[in-house]
């Protein structure tokens, strides 16, 4: 069986955030608008009306460019992409062909502590197109679609990468840094769920050590990360398989169909298609002032790596950790809030950046995924996380109360404090309570009492459980392993 190499690039479409469309004055806000409202005769495609170019779509481009390296060219060009599709109100698309507006860049990642460096070859400025909702007519079951127009016209960005890829993994390592840059630069909301942020994969597979690349594959309807990543590895085996039974693969467009987990073949493309480019006659060259690239670039914020490099090397974050708390720039910020309010309320502590990152990945990472309510929009505040961790080194409450009460906190909103006093989690700390439970245990269970007598001081553990166990979990672990001793000791 030959051994085989995959070579993989993505193309990654994003809306921009905007006020307006790529080019008319139409609200880019579409998905929550009636059908067909948000309308002109521009994004129509009526006879007669002529685009004017966005310049804060403009704006944003460059500032993804600048973002991910690329070099930003000087004079750029918009061009006709015709191809006939019912979701293309014009009958073409007005996007860019030979002088894209950012190119030659690059996107570092990290997959099983290996860095790899993912070459971009463009990044292109155009518009969506329409929305089409398939339907089925009931009682007849004859199939119909329906033409929503709110979204034609709405700036977007494309950025297609280099085969660099050489794993699904890498693919969405990939994915998820690319996402993560636009969140922190603010240009796009990156939501695959919502189509913000879609992804085309294009597939191909060598035998190892041959540099000559493969008949690619490409791959779409990809509405997730993991799809992505599932897809990828289906198409993989997919062309291993056919090539080592003597096949040859097909250069087609195949879908991904998440219910059966595999790729099926919607259009052959075989013949490259002829988009019959051409420079858009209605808008004129447009020419980037160098003067203003480097006003763009003055707007760059801290970008995911950089603060993850600053969490390891001031906070001690593993590269894990920090990877996780600055997945989102929200979610950065809220797990920052959380120790500041922290060393606001208790002062400075060794432990807490450790401890802000283990509940927020961990516990409310799960009531996240749990209630579908990203961790930053949550009910519980970053100071009231902060104040939890507080009655945690205080003693006050255990860990598993502090569970029990952020759980509650996640879903009331109420503070750490107010939270369990109403649930009753404070811990027991009064010796003279604990003993007594202590004792009780103690004479409950003499076989125990005979195995430490002979020996076995992991029966001591035993113990500790049946009292907390008596207490329902309030006595203070550490008072209560004190007394065990004592009490036992005392027998001898």
């Amino acid at each position: 069986m030959t051994e085989y190499e995959p070579v993989i690039g993505l193309e990654v479409h994003a809306q921009l955030i905007t006020n307006s469309k790529m080019f008319c004055s139409c609200p880019a806000d579409y998905q929550s608008a009636p059908p067909n409202t948000h309308v002109c005769p521009v994004c129509l495609g009526l006879p007669g009306t002529l685009p004017v170019i966005n310049s804060e779509a403009i704006k944003k481009i460059i500032l993804t460019g600048l973002a991910l390296n690329c070099s930003i060219a000087e004079q750029t060009k918009f061009d006709r992409k015709s191809y006939p599709y019912p979701d293309l109100m014009k009958g073409y698309q007005i996007s860019q062909f030979d002088l894209p507006i950012c190119y030659d860049g690059h996107l570092d990642i990290d997959v099983d502590g290996e860095a790899r460096r993912i070459g971009i070859e463009r990044i292109h400025m155009e518009e969506d197109v329409a929305k089409l909702f398939h339907r089925t007519e009931a009682g007849s079951g004859e199939g119909y679609a329906l033409v929503d127009v709110n979204r034609a016209g709405v700036p977007l960005m494309e950025m297609v990468g280099r085969p660099d890829i050489r794993s699904a993994e890498e693919a969405r390592q990939y994915l998820v840094a690319y996402r993560s840059i636009l969140q922190y630069i603010g240009v796009s909301t990156g939501s695959m769920e919502e189509g913000s942020f879609r992804c085309d994969a294009n597939v191909s597979i060598r035998p190892k050590g041959v540099l000559e690349y493969g008949t690619k594959v490409e791959v779409k309807n990809m509405n997730s990360f993991r799809a992505v990543f599932h897809a990828i590895e289906f198409e993989i085996e997919r062309q291993s398989k056919v090539l080592n039974e003597g096949g040859r693969i097909v250069q087609e467009t195949r879908g991904w169909v998440e219910a059966k987990g595999e790729t099926i073949s919607l259009r052959s493309k075989e013949k490259a298609n002829d988009y019959r480019f051409f420079p858009e006659p209605d808008l004129p060259p447009l020419i980037v002032k160098q003067s203003w690239v480097a006003e763009i670039a003055e707007l760059l914020p801290e970008l995911p790596i950089e603060r993850r490099v600053r969490f390891e090397d001031e906070l001690g974050l593993s590269p894990y950790d920090a990877g996780q708390v600055t997945a989102s720039p929200r979610l950065a910020d809220y797990y920052e809030s959380v120790i500041q309010h922290y060393i606001e309320i208790n002062g400075p502590s060794g432990t807490i950046a450790k401890s802000a990152a283990n509940w927020t990945i961990t516990e409310l990472g799960r009531l996240s995924n749990d209630g579908q309510i990203p961790v930053e929009d949550s009910p519980l505040k970053a100071e009231y996380l902060a104040e939890l961790i507080g009655l945690i080194d205080q003693k006050i409450i255990g860990t598993s109360q502090a569970k029990i009460a952020a759980e509650s906190m996640f879903t009331t909103g109420k503070s750490a404090k107010i939270t369990v006093e109403e649930l009753g989690l404070a811990q027991i700390t009064d010796s003279s309570a604990i003993g007594d439970a202590v004792r009780e245990v103690i004479e409950a269970n003499p076989s125990a009492v005979a195995d430490y007598m002979a020996g076995k001081e992991t029966a001591a553990k035993f113990f500790v459980g049946q009292v907390m166990k008596v207490t329902k979990g309030k006595a203070n672990p550490t008072i209560v392993s004190e007394l065990i001793i004592e009490q036992l000791e005392a027998k001898k």
